[in-house]
């Protein structure tokens, strides 16, 4: 019936432009192609054809120079940037939803395959697992279940994880999965993801969330090092803790400056059928007990007042009011209703006691001096989760099917490890600085970047409208870039513009 009724048109033909603006701003296109080009990440694509790679990157640096991932906004970003994809062709928005679906299981996993492929698997990496969730109000969402939602709005979630190698500072796997596991449950699988790819001397650093007892046989079973918070409150080591405690919080030989702490180590089995002794790293932070002592006292200030406010009604408190408070009950006429509380002295001041001091176990020997940065390395796959939730546009996932939602977290992870390049670049360049400039963090120098403008001149040529700025040569020498590079990469960029605009053809949108 299509073709009876549009005999001139194929179905799935799709329109793109090769029109540009009159105004193309290059600076941080040639720092993201760059990136790409370090990483030969085109390479890592190999499943798709020139035009399906492309428009993958352009989707990428797109959600990094925007901070969006709208499809509805791609092709205003298009219409002044250059492009990977040939001829610098825009499509629409309709084709990068449709491009997006199209991202099967054998594109990401063969993604992954060739980019870890790439890694150094013979010396010993420290590879920081973290995981996320994401509210999702989309109905036909399979993984999006109820679960222990970090932000809970009341509505269904999914997990999305990513290891980090904290070493050579780059994302190695990432996984989505249905939110009603919890993240101890899952780091089993992760691990033998990371085998499946070749990995065999890790060490393991893992947050608070994932320690259990079966999580650690189960990593020293693959032979897997690992260092791991556990909380100070928590009853395993609280005794440990009120046991040192006083030995080591003002002792000079114990002090780890560049942190403001204190810490030991000691020997101990970690439960009671433990096989061998694990080296428990103790610390203690001033500021950290300030903070700890204010937040347990606003608690138990807002837990009284909701109290005192609910006296003679029926509502049934949750277990931290009992856990804190003896709460008063009276039943009549078949109704319990609540009348009252008294602290318990007792359980608080034991807690407050315990304010202050964290502790790390380790599988292998090691002092508190060398644990502690160890652990407080993997801030950077905490960042990673913070550039994706705010510098990528990835707090809302826009998607309502599962194809387009596996799609766009693929892409969602291509940006991580292009954006964690330019991130790394710009504090090792900071480091070497002697006073730490307002404009190297990545936002700012890509909106600085965004300034260096291609004009297009009468004769349809583009040429850079003026010199580069001090501050830009500034932010393009963490990239090993001066003026004379940029110069040539913006010839190059427009002679393809003026190529394209002179061919101002219109090609069909294949299949990818």
């Amino acid at each position: 019936n299509f073709e009876k009724f549009f005999p001139n048109l194929v179905p799935q033909q799709l329109l793109v432009s090769s029109d540009r603006s009159s105004c193309i701003r290059v600076g941080a296109f040639i720092v993201i192609k760059k990136v790409i080009e370090s990483y030969d990440l085109q390479k890592c694509l190999a499943r798709r054809d020139a035009r399906g790679v492309g428009l993958l990157l352009d989707l990428a640096a797109y959600s990094i120079v925007c901070e969006s991932n709208v499809a509805q906004h791609y092709p205003e970003y298009a219409y002044n940037h250059p492009l990977m994809t040939p001829a610098h062709n825009i499509y629409s928005d309709s084709t990068v939803s449709r491009f997006l679906s199209e991202i099967d299981a054998n594109d990401r996993l063969g993604f992954l395959e060739r980019w870890n492929d790439r890694r150094h698997k013979r010396e010993r990496i420290y590879v920081s697992y973290d995981s996320t969730n994401k509210n999702c109000k989309a109905g036909e969402i399979e993984k999006a279940e109820y679960g222990h939602a970090k932000e809970d709005c009341g509505a269904p979630i999914f997990n999305y994880a990513v290891a980090y190698d904290v070493e050579n500072q780059v994302p190695l796997i990432y996984e989505c999965y249905p939110g009603s596991i919890v993240d101890v449950s899952q780091l089993q699988y992760a691990i033998e993801k990371l085998q499946g790819y070749g990995y065999r001397d890790i060490a393991m650093i893992l947050d608070r969330g994932y320690f259990s007892k079966d999580n650690i046989r189960f990593m020293e079973s693959c032979g897997f090092a690992f260092v791991i918070m556990v909380r100070g409150k928590a009853s395993f080591v609280n005794e440990l803790i009120l046991e040192k405690r006083g030995l080591f919080e003002t002792k000079r030989a114990c002090v780890i400056t560049a942190y403001d702490t204190y810490g030991m180590t000691i020997r101990e089995k970690l439960y009671a059928d433990d096989e061998k002794e694990r080296y428990f790293h103790l610390y203690y932070s001033m500021s950290r007990q300030c903070a700890e002592r204010v937040q347990l006292e606003n608690t138990l200030r807002q837990m009284e007042d909701l109290m005192d406010r609910a006296r003679g009604s029926s509502l049934e408190l949750a277990k931290p009011y009992e856990h804190y408070f003896n709460l008063v009950y009276h039943e009549a006429e078949g109704v319990k209703k609540f009348y009252g509380y008294s602290e318990r002295e007792d359980v608080i001041e034991e807690e407050l006691k315990t304010c202050g001091y964290f502790a790390l176990v380790t599988s292998e020997k090691m002092t508190a001096t060398e644990a502690l940065p160890l652990y407080k390395s993997r801030d950077a796959s905490e960042k990673l989760f913070c550039s994706d939730k705010s510098f990528l546009g990835n707090r809302t996932a826009r998607a309502m099917s599962d194809d387009v939602l596996e799609g766009k977290i693929f892409v969602e992870f291509v940006a991580l490890i292009i954006r964690s390049r330019i991130y790394t670049l710009l504090r090792k360049r900071v480091a070497e600085m002697p006073r730490k400039p307002n404009f190297m963090t990545v936002p700012a120098a890509l909106r600085e970047l965004e300034k260096i403008e291609l004009i297009r001149q009468p004769n349809g040529a583009y040429k850079l409208d003026h010199a580069i700025t001090a501050t830009q040569k500034t932010i393009l020498g963490a990239f090993g870039l001066d003026e004379s590079a940029v110069r040539i990469a913006a010839a190059e960029i427009g002679t393809e513009l003026q190529d394209a605009k002179e061919a101002g053809k219109e090609t069909d949108d294949a299949p990818y």
